[in-house]
């Protein structure tokens, strides 16, 4: 398989690159045999796309699919997009004063990842930052989970966390990170207007680098009996506070 292509796996990842981002399969190879409707539904979708359809053994689908859970459909598909630091001030601009950011530091579970980008897609995002070291990238796994928002969305791999934190400052963006021991109420700011939420990995929360590039601490009430959320549960809460908030 060349450079430029991967395989994606699962019935419900492979429909929605079919029918969200036809352009980018280059092939489909569905379970011989398979009467799943579901499987027969991709096959004929892809095929109205003129994507090509193989029907092959079970045993080479999961050759192919590199311990995922297929189902019984994978795709041969062009390799996500490689967004640059660079291109993020032009993202900002393009927002219009009401640019929301998402920054995610040091998220170590592909499926956590994934599900981060889905609600990220869901709400609208400017982007996603992620850092190039010591945190989880835009693999197969996370591509499944994200079900094509991982596509759809601009993720940027930041060489410097800290340093593009900085960039987005002087490009007018307010910074707010993610903490349990914050006094401030996330429901109590204003998350209208340029806008960049920050949350940390799943074991540690937010760098000590991190925490000092934000603008404010805030934290999401919890009056029950749990202490912290899943990153990916705390990013859908945080992000889709914003979108009421610029709903109004």
């Amino acid at each position: 398989m060349s450079k430029d292509s991967q395989w994606i796996a699962g019935i419900n990842a492979v429909a929605s690159a079919i029918e969200h981002d036809a352009d980018n399969v280059r092939e489909v190879l569905l379970e011989a045999g398979a009467k799943n409707p579901r499987i027969v539904e991709i096959e004929g979708n892809a095929r109205r796309v003129g994507i090509e359809v193989r029907r092959v053994p079970q045993q080479a689908l999961d050759g192919v699919a590199g311990g995922l859970r297929h189902q019984g459909a994978v795709a041969r598909y062009a390799a996500v997009k490689t967004w640059d630091e660079g291109e993020l001030q032009g993202l900002v601009e393009a927002a219009a004063g009401r640019a929301l950011v998402l920054v995610l530091d040091g998220v170590q579970d592909p499926h956590n990842l994934g599900a981060c980008l889905r609600s990220a897609a869901a709400a609208g995002v400017t982007a996603v930052v992620i850092p190039k070291d010591k945190a989880v990238q835009v693999n197969a796994t996370v591509r499944k989970t994200s079900a094509g928002a991982a596509d759809s969305i601009p993720v940027i791999r930041a060489t410097n966390l800290a340093r593009c934190m900085r960039d987005l400052q002087q490009m007018g963006v307010w910074i707010y990170g993610l903490a349990g021991e914050a006094t401030a109420s996330l429901y109590a700011i204003d998350l209208r207007g340029n806008v960049a939420l920050v949350l940390g990995g799943e074991a540690d929360g937010l760098r000590r680098l991190t925490r000092e590039h934000c603008d404010q601490l805030v934290r999401i009430p919890m009056p029950g009996q749990t202490e912290s959320l899943n990153v990916s549960v705390a990013t859908g809460v945080t992000l889709f506070e914003a979108v009421r908030q610029r709903q109004g």
